[in-house]
């Protein structure tokens, strides 16, 4: 008893003891008016954040409505006109592209992405299908080289590359693709990541956008999900998907003409990729990072809402949440690397660069909510 009693007391001491010096704490917390102007602070960007974003939504409503009755099409807006066909040049009448796709062990796609990119109507001796495979399943490896060496037989242009290393991931891949001596030859770059599907006028329809406008860099088309109705986390997904589309990506395109890369499913011009300074790994957001620095340098930027590409959504927990991560982080890191090169910048006006800042790192893209 007096054991069970003597515990009982050293607990009572340790719990009065206990809410003594939390009393203490908060006293002193609540003396020093520490909380208020902190909670005050927090709840002035809030504000701030939530006024941005109700002005971002009024804006892009106003413009996107401006659109949709003026008609104001890419076709309208740029020369656009088919590659007239020409007795004399043949296939040379046509630009060199190539098309890359990165890989890294597709087992289940594979076939689909490389059949597509093989597929496409251009002349067959003016473009090349770069497979830059990064696969660590050895057997994958085998059956993608295997696919490769089919399509060659059929008469395309087609090379499997591969690297000794994962170094940058895709922008490590893409980089290392275009270091081949045979890209030189190279006017234009169509990117499809290995579950995009892509029609087979694709580039029919992006490459006069470039070849008729010296000052476009990109031509970026729609993405068209295949299996959105899987379950509810895809549907999800399309309808937000689904707004940066029709409203996000065709905004920029009819005002400013500048938009975010979506990473896939566009065609860019070599000499705005060399312009812009490449690839860079720096980031998990290279796709943003090479739009941004494009951008900068004066390059403008078409999206084809018409040309859609078919593709897969995400739709187990672990492949979304990856992919949100990544898409979240990413700008936040791409900020604090960027924000003095954009100031600094002096090829664009001081309008562009504020419109940059807010439509790439603000907005409902917000730093302040995707900082990790």
């Amino acid at each position: 008893m007096e054991e069970s009693r003597k515990t009982e007391w050293i607990w009572e001491v340790m719990i009065s003891g206990a809410e003594e010096q939390l009393a203490l704490v908060l006293g002193k917390m609540k003396a020093s008016t520490i909380m208020v102007p902190l909670l005050d602070i927090s709840m002035a960007i809030c504000l701030i954040m939530s006024v941005m974003l109700f002005v971002e939504r009024v804006y892009m409503a106003v413009v996107i409505t401006i659109v949709k009755i003026s008609g104001r099409k890419p076709d309208t807006r740029y020369k656009c006109e088919p590659i007239e066909q020409d007795l004399e040049q043949g296939s040379l009448a046509y630009p060199m592209v190539l098309v890359q796709i990165p890989m890294f062990n597709e087992r289940e796609v594979y076939q689909l992405s490389i059949g597509a990119a093989c597929r496409l109507s251009w002349p067959s001796d003016r473009f090349i299908v770069q497979v830059l495979d990064d696969s660590t399943d050895l057997t994958i490896k085998s059956m993608v080289e295997a696919e490769c060496v089919r399509w060659a037989s059929e008469g395309i242009n087609i090379k499997y590359e591969i690297r000794d290393n994962r170094n940058g991931y895709k922008a490590g891949a893409l980089k290392e693709g275009l270091k081949r001596s045979y890209v030189k030859e190279c006017d234009h770059v169509a990117i499809f990541d290995a579950d995009f599907q892509p029609e087979p006028e694709f580039l029919h329809q992006t490459i006069p956008f470039l070849i008729h406008n010296p000052q476009i860099g990109l031509v970026q088309a729609r993405w068209k999900f295949v299996n959105a109705n899987e379950c509810l986390m895809t549907r999800m997904q399309e309808m937000s998907l689904n707004y940066h589309f029709t409203v996000e990506q065709e905004v920029g395109s009819s005002t400013y003409a500048f938009f975010g890369f979506n990473g896939t499913a566009g065609v860019w011009r070599m000499a705005a990729i060399e312009e812009a300074g490449g690839w860079k790994d720096r980031t998990t957001v290279e796709d943003m990072d090479l739009a941004i620095r494009a951008s900068l340098k004066g390059w403008k930027f078409v999206y084809v809402g018409a040309l859609q590409v078919k593709n897969e959504l995400p739709s187990t927990f672990k492949a979304y949440r990856y992919q949100q991560h990544r898409w979240s982080c990413g700008p936040a890191n791409l900020f604090r690397k960027m924000l003095l090169e954009i100031i600094r910048n002096e090829k664009v006006t001081l309008w562009t660069k504020v419109h940059v800042i807010y439509s790439f790192f603000l907005g409902q893209n917000s730093i302040f909510v995707n900082a990790c």
